[in-house]
């Protein structure tokens, strides 16, 4: 997150468990019996024609030199599909979806595909202070606010615009009180798939009174395809030393501490699943991984390499790269089986993963984390990319 007043203290500043077993352990979820092979699915654009909250919803399906696909709706801002060359070139689905606009409607999770705020992540008890006044929100994760509330921006129909075959622009305007937020806050997220299969995702917001913001995308990734299995035989390296550990409500208990010595430790190439089961606090509070990384400033592409995860059947590799200082690597711990994608499967336990991009969760309530403040005059924005190869 990066505010003009604070550009001079450099990319991060402006924008803002028990000891593990041995690295080889093996999660018994992890037998490749449990990866499915699937074909790529090809969504019916009058699937996503539906007028909701008297604005016009529809489909967007950005294209490169490469034959990549980046296909989003307006409804909640979300990244529906994601189409990339596997390591046999064909085209593969690396982004879980649904087929109709109707299924996200009804979807027990509501944040698939979708661009979040005006909050990403959690804010304890659904309540911050800012300027001496407290803010009361909506609490829709037990205690504490998840995802901007009740009504966040993935149940909003934003005004789309498609300048040329690589871009998308959204555009919201947030109004003040909206969720109990303060300020009207003006924002614009810009997707480009670029010719190096690249899916840049840069964000723009101002306010006419201080508030918080906290922008990313819940994309769900299966670098192997949509509806193929499991992710735990992905192979994941974070660039992070250091995470935020949580309390039983995932929320930060305000250290920062070393992942050395623990299961949260992918400083080194390692399989989701390979310490997923360890004996943790942490890992039991999360039912997995669902924490917070520090990333620890290893440049790559002009910003912060955070990540780089790929696919054990499709070769895919996912690099993360980002002006955010953190991000939250989410092992799918809480799909149920109760909403079906795209391409017939269920969305069973730990079938996709989510790598968000963002400030701290809580931000708003931890003075020793980067700020999420913006203030009248200021503009916040900040930029992500997620890069394919084989």
């Amino acid at each position: 997150m990066k505010f003009k007043s604070l550009a001079s203290l450099g990319a991060i500043a402006a924008i803002g468990f028990t000891s593990c077993q041995s690295e080889t352990k093996k999660s018994t979820t992890t037998d490749s019996s449990n990866t499915k092979k699937t074909a790529v699915v090809k969504l019916i654009a009058d699937s996503f024609k539906k007028e909701i909250d008297g604005k016009q919803v529809a489909l967007y399906t950005l294209k490169n030199k490469h034959d990549a696909e980046a296909t989003f709706t307006n409804y909640g801002g979300r990244l529906v599909s994601l189409i990339v060359p596997g390591k046999d070139g064909k085209p593969v689905d690396v982004v879980v979806g649904f087929k109709s606009v109707g299924d996200y409607e009804k979807a027990t999770e509501p944040y698939f595909g979708a661009t979040i705020g005006r909050f990403g992540n959690r804010i304890a008890k659904g309540k911050f202070t800012l300027e001496g006044k407290t803010y009361s929100l909506f609490t829709n994760n037990g205690q504490n606010t998840l995802h901007g509330g009740k009504k966040g921006y993935q149940y909003v129909v934003w005004d789309a615009s498609q300048p040329n075959t690589n871009t998308l622009v959204l555009h919201y305007l947030s109004k003040d009180g909206d969720e109990n937020f303060p300020g009207n806050l003006d924002v614009k997220v810009t997707y480009t798939l670029t010719d190096d299969n690249e899916l840049k995702m840069d964000y723009e917001a101002k306010t006419d009174k201080t508030t918080v913001v906290n922008l990313t995308n819940h994309a769900f990734f299966n670098l192997n395809g949509d509806g193929s299995g499991t992710i735990l035989n992905h192979e994941a390296q974070i660039f992070a030393d250091e995470y935020t550990p949580v309390d039983s409500t995932l929320i930060p208990t305000g250290k920062i501490e070393k992942v050395t010595g623990t299961p949260f430790d992918f400083t080194k190439p390692l399989t989701i699943g390979a310490r997923i089961e360890d004996q943790n606090e942490q890992l039991k509070f999360g039912k997995g991984y669902d924490h917070n990384y520090v990333l620890n400033k290893t440049k790559g592409m002009g910003m912060f390499h955070a990540a780089k995860i790929k696919g054990d059947v499709s070769g895919i590799v996912m690099d993360i790269y980002t002006q955010e200082p953190g991000l939250q690597f989410y092992s799918g711990n809480f799909m149920q089986s109760k909403n079906t994608f795209k391409t017939g499967a269920k969305d069973d336990f730990r079938t996709a993963i989510a790598v968000e991009t963002q400030h701290f969760p809580d931000s708003p309530n931890q003075p020793g984390f980067p700020t999420t403040v913006l203030k009248p005059g200021q503009v916040y924005k900040t930029s992500s990319i997620y890069k394919f190869s084989k």
